[in-house]
């Protein structure tokens, strides 16, 4: 499970640094035990982010069966997707 304020303090982290493949092993470090995966928005099919912020949006991953997901439930969130926002 993953709530909302952890959430937000992943999406306030980010907002204070460079979003790289190093923020990725900063936010693991500070949130053992959750997945991080680090893509591009227009990776994403077209789903509603769970956070949306300037430069990122945030997706919830459900990882409890065999394949990952995206979810939008927290309390079946096992990590979070970064997905970056390039303004064209």
């Amino acid at each position: 499970m993953i709530t909302q304020e952890q959430l937000s303090l992943i999406a306030k982290t980010i907002q204070a640094n460079t979003l790289d493949e190093s923020m990725m092993t900063t936010l693991r470090s500070q949130n053992p035990g959750v997945h991080f995966t680090y893509c591009m928005e227009d990776d994403i099919p077209n789903l509603q982010p769970v956070l949306e912020s300037s430069g990122f949006n945030l997706y919830l991953i459900d990882g409890r069966e065999h394949c990952l997901k995206l979810t939008s439930d927290y309390q079946d969130a096992t990590g979070v997707v970064v997905a970056e926002v390039i303004d064209a």
